[in-house]
């Protein structure tokens, strides 16, 4: 097949650090060149791939220092238009940048698989209600529950390649917490864990703007010894720190549609306790791969409980539920049944 794979350009594809929806597009792009795929990727011009690389930026919107990174910016909007505008080359479009992608998929008559990696909500709810041409994945089957009425064309987990993660199976003594310093992300209550059970944390995660006062407020006062924030990490780095945690905290306060740090988690061998949100429960197997938990109460006893967890079922559930190889059966089985293969 000839496929398009739209990404965002906010980051490069695969990410230097931060990039959930990048690291998600690499690996699927890449599995669907190994498989004889002819695959375009329209991304930032400084992306690493095996698939013919269409950029209309030299290199991620975030680096740039560009403005209004995460909305209808000009870059994004050209991004977009340019994949549309070549769609007489593929048989299928994969659009990874729904909702705003949307009004533009509308008019393809290329069949358009639009993944949306984002929440539903009652601003973009009515997009997808309305503008029903793309054929929409989600990524979990928590995230259709709040949409049920749109193109719904099928649920395919997240995958990465993860092979390659190192495997810890001797922690050092402390808990971890990955991503962005935010309420939604639940930093304060993974510091507040830490310090009822007085074990060191560390917070590898980045600090956007608009969280700053979050930031001063909940996270900043409660730095020390004990709880370390070391900044934004790359992934050789964030990988090191998931195969020498204890266990990894993820007490979201909001539906999150897939935790892509929880498989990653888990690869390293590393179990995770995380709030019973979304997607959570059909990505953690609890007393397996670690703990759902419903409060702070919750979360500090699995802690104390979790050397009952087997590092090494941690790595094998990870690797073989959620792999770029898994995920990509998962598309081609999308693929085919729009194109009439199946």
């Amino acid at each position: 097949m000839k496929i398009a794979q739209i990404a965002p350009i906010v980051e490069r594809v695969p990410p230097k650090k931060y990039g959930g929806t990048e690291r998600v597009v690499h690996a699927l792009t890449e599995e669907l060149v190994k498989r004889g795929h002819e695959v375009t990727l329209f991304a930032s011009g400084d992306s690493q791939t095996t698939a013919k690389l269409e950029p209309v930026y030299p290199r991620g919107l975030r680096e740039a220092r560009m403005k209004d990174l995460y909305g209808v910016n000009f870059w994004t909007l050209l991004n977009i238009g340019l994949a549309y505008e070549l769609q007489d080359e593929f048989d299928i479009i994969h659009d990874h940048m729904s909702p705003f992608s949307l009004p533009t998929s509308n008019l393809a008559t290329t069949p358009v698989v639009a993944t949306m990696h984002g929440a539903f909500n009652a601003e973009n709810r009515k997009l997808f209600q309305t503008l029903r041409n793309a054929n929409i994945v989600t990524i979990s089957e928590a995230q259709i529950h709040s949409a049920p009425t749109i193109n719904h064309a099928g649920t395919v987990y997240n995958g990465l390649y993860m092979d390659h993660y190192p495997f810890g199976n001797n922690p050092e003594d402390y808990l971890l917490y990955v991503g962005r310093i935010t309420m939604e992300k639940g930093t304060h209550v993974a510091i507040e864990v830490a310090q009822q059970l007085d074990r060191k944390l560390i917070i590898a995660a980045k600090l956007d703007k608009d969280d700053q006062t979050y930031f001063r407020e909940y996270v900043e006062p409660r730095l020390s010894d004990r709880v370390q924030w070391i900044g934004e990490v790359n992934e050789e780095e964030r990988n090191e720190l998931m195969s020498k945690a204890k266990c990894f905290l993820h007490p979201v306060l909001w539906r999150e549609p897939f935790g892509l740090t929880l498989i990653e988690a888990m690869a390293c061998g590393c179990p995770v306790v995380a709030y019973n949100q979304g997607s959570i429960p059909e990505i953690i197997k609890t007393g397996v791969t670690g703990y759902v938990v419903e409060d702070i109460e919750g979360m500090i006893d699995s802690v104390l409980a979790i050397d009952s967890i087997s590092r090494e079922e941690c790595r094998r559930y990870a690797l073989e539920n959620f792999s770029a190889k898994r995920m990509a059966d998962g598309y081609i089985e999308v693929y085919k049944k729009l194109l009439g293969e199946q």
